[in-house]
């Protein structure tokens, strides 16, 4: 049986030779992979190339996503790459990624074909909407647990599991989970990639034994789970800090908290994020099955005919704030990090009270008075304190990062003690864009 460690390429793909010295890093229009002409470039990420490529004799259209060549000349890197090929094409299912080919460039580097979605991440519309129902939270994360069930059964646990490895593709949106790139075998299987006491996965999302670096196994992916829950139905992750060593620190010993905290959410959604955010492993649930079968009954009970608000609309004035990272490293997510931890005492210290946060991106809301010149004046000031951020993250942001920060006044839904319960302030789809330089101020402000 061939290890996983091989880079040797599967049926149909160009062999590898040596590098040309001065060969180019990126495929230009045309240019083969195995039976793939390239079309251009998609992305570029932290270690890897993402393409649209179309097969020679079918035209059916992939993604290719190739390994950069500094990565490449690293043998664990590129064995890792390999490996999240050999894993995509044993695990055939409809909720994973569809894996195409896997094989050598005549440079020498590995890539993997597979298909080409079309939509957009589930932390895209995370951003984009704000936080989703129970019901809705739960229909998303029915395929993505059955993907995970199947990829257990066969012996992988994934260890990454977050809103940004979920794609939503088609109409309707249809979940797809992504980036085997960090799955480990279990113990079932051999695993000479993954050294004793590593620390493998996203540090927002990693179960306390993926911190020390013990034995993982299904039940790491169901806590990964528990968080991607809890930033669903409110909007944020469950625990934030702006250092790495705090943020696992936080994994590893308080308390997670109820999305109920943050959001109007019923008790029986509380009891599944906090099941599965257990530190134990033990008290988890046993696989993402049972996690999704516990969701779907307590959205059930929470989906009937929706309540009244307890609350009143007032105005108010809104400070979102997107920090989008340069590349998909390490050095360049601990900048996002440093920068959104920047952003949200910078709020805090002007008046505003941080309502959602999410990977890259920060809503902060203040209420304004009813009367119109005070509520002009507060409206100025806080335009003012907006634009002064905007420029110093950009500052500091430099090549790490593109920011931009928006400003809107809209109503708000207040419940009891002020707390935000939503409103067209918190739609912030209908009012954030992308282009532009790193402020905006909106025509509901001025």
């Amino acid at each position: 049986m061939q290890s996983d460690e091989a880079t040797t390429p599967l049926a149909g793909s160009t062999p590898g030779t040596a590098a040309p010295a001065g060969a180019e890093e990126e495929l230009a229009p045309g240019a083969l992979a195995g039976a793939w002409r390239v079309e251009g470039l998609i992305a570029r990420g932290g270690h890897g190339l993402l393409y649209a490529a179309t097969h020679r004799a079918s035209n059916r259209r992939a993604a290719l996503k190739v390994l950069q060549r500094r990565f490449a000349e690293t043998p664990g890197m590129a064995a890792r790459f390999v490996r999240e090929g050999v894993i995509l094409s044993r695990l055939r299912h409809p909720a994973v990624v569809e894996y195409l080919e896997l094989g050598l460039l005549a440079d020498g580097r590995p890539f993997c074909a597979m298909e080409l979605l079309e939509g957009q991440t589930l932390q895209d519309l995370i951003r984009a909407r704000g936080r989703l129902a129970p019901d809705e939270a739960a229909a998303l994360l029915g395929p993505i647990c059955a993907a995970l069930d199947a990829a257990h059964a066969a012996g992988i646990v994934h260890r990454d599991v977050k809103s940004s490895n979920v794609f939503l593709a088609g109409d309707p949106p249809a979940p797809r989970l992504l980036d085997f790139g960090v799955a480990k075998p279990t113990a079932r299987e051999a695993d000479s990639l993954t050294a004793i006491g590593e620390r493998v996965g996203s540090a927002h999302a990693m179960s306390p034994e993926q911190i020390r670096g013990d034995t993982v196994d299904a039940r790491t992916d169901v806590y990964a789970l528990g968080v991607l829950l809890h930033q669903l139905v409110t909007g944020a992750l469950p625990f934030s800090a702006s250092e790495p060593y705090e943020l696992e620190r936080l994994h590893l010993e308080a308390d997670p908290p109820p999305p109920s905290r943050s959001a109007p959410v019923p008790a029986a959604i509380d009891a599944v994020v906090l099941r599965a955010m257990a530190k134990d492993p033990r008290a988890r649930f046993p696989s993402a099955g049972a996690f999704h079968d516990a969701l779907s009954r307590a959205a059930s009970a929470a989906a009937g005919p929706p309540a009244a608000p307890a609350g009143v609309e007032a105005p108010a004035v809104g400070v979102h704030v997107a920090i989008v990272p340069a590349g998909a490293g390490e050095a360049e997510a601990l900048a996002q990090a440093l920068l959104e931890a920047e952003a949200e005492r910078a709020l805090a210290e002007a008046g505003l009270e941080v309502d959602l946060r999410a990977p890259g991106a920060l809503l902060a809301t203040r209420v304004l008075p009813t009367e119109p010149a005070r509520a002009a004046a507060e409206r100025a000031r806080v335009v003012g304190a907006a634009r002064v951020l905007a420029a110093r993250l950009a500052e500091r942001a430099a090549a790490d990062a593109r920011v931009r920060v928006t400003v809107h006044a809209a109503p708000v839904l207040l419940g009891e003690g002020g707390a935000r319960l939503g409103g067209p302030l918190f739609r912030t789809a209908e009012w954030v864009t992308e282009g532009g330089g790193a402020f905006e101020a909106t025509s509901a402000v001025s």
